[in-house]
């Protein structure tokens, strides 16, 4: 089966969360994050945290998967406290 990118991802968080997710719904991925160690984070900051690569028949499922988390980041932010 050939994987393609079907998504970037923003931060460990939302990567996590979505794994999670594909994963209780039995699909399958790999998760590739840009960190390089030889520089850091500078991919990330210019290309996202990372991609998720899957089957191209999954592709829609996962991008619906992806919005959904991010629109939960957006309607219930994480609170800090100082």
């Amino acid at each position: 089966m050939e994987y393609i990118k079907v998504a970037i991802l923003d931060n460990t968080f939302e990567a996590a969360l979505v794994e999670q997710i594909m994963n209780d719904q039995e699909i399958p991925y790999v998760i590739r994050s840009y960190h390089d160690e030889v520089y850091g984070n500078l991919f990330q900051a210019t290309k996202g945290w990372g991609e998720i690569q899957a089957p191209v028949s999954f592709k829609e499922q996962i991008s619906t998967i992806v919005e959904d988390v991010r629109a939960s980041q957006v309607e219930s932010p994480m609170v800090v406290e100082e």
